[in-house]
């Protein structure tokens, strides 16, 4: 007779993801969440890899340094998919809207331009 042991007693049942953490975790408008989430990390990368502080980069995106910080952290669900393409704009991306029908290989390209004031 085999012994119970601790690792009986869980679950090893593995449940495979739907490639949107934010669907699995049933978070209301889990497409936009993931979008945002993919911006952030953008945001992220281009700010580590120009080794700015937090501060200079707010000032490149007209925001705070705590703002910066928010985002980064992963507070962003009050900023819309456009303010944060403006912030990758800010920090000197070029950023491009892609639309193709579904399985079709050439798509139309939107650039995305801060509009600069008259």
């Amino acid at each position: 007779m085999a012994k119970n042991t601790e690792a009986d007693e869980f679950d090893t049942t593995i449940t495979h993801g739907t490639g949107n953490v934010f669907a699995d975790l049933d978070f209301p408008d889990a497409e936009t969440h993931l979008l945002k989430a993919s911006l952030v990390r953008r945001i992220h990368a281009v700010i580590a890899a120009a080794e700015w502080t937090q501060a200079q980069a707010a000032k490149r995106m007209n925001i705070t340094q705590p703002n910066v910080s928010r985002i980064l952290r992963g507070r962003f669900r009050d900023y819309s998919v456009e303010r944060l393409m403006r912030f990758l704009t800010a920090l000197g991306c070029e950023v491009e809207i892609l639309v193709r029908p579904q399985g079709q290989e050439t798509a139309d390209r939107i650039p995305f331009r801060e509009s600069q004031p008259n």
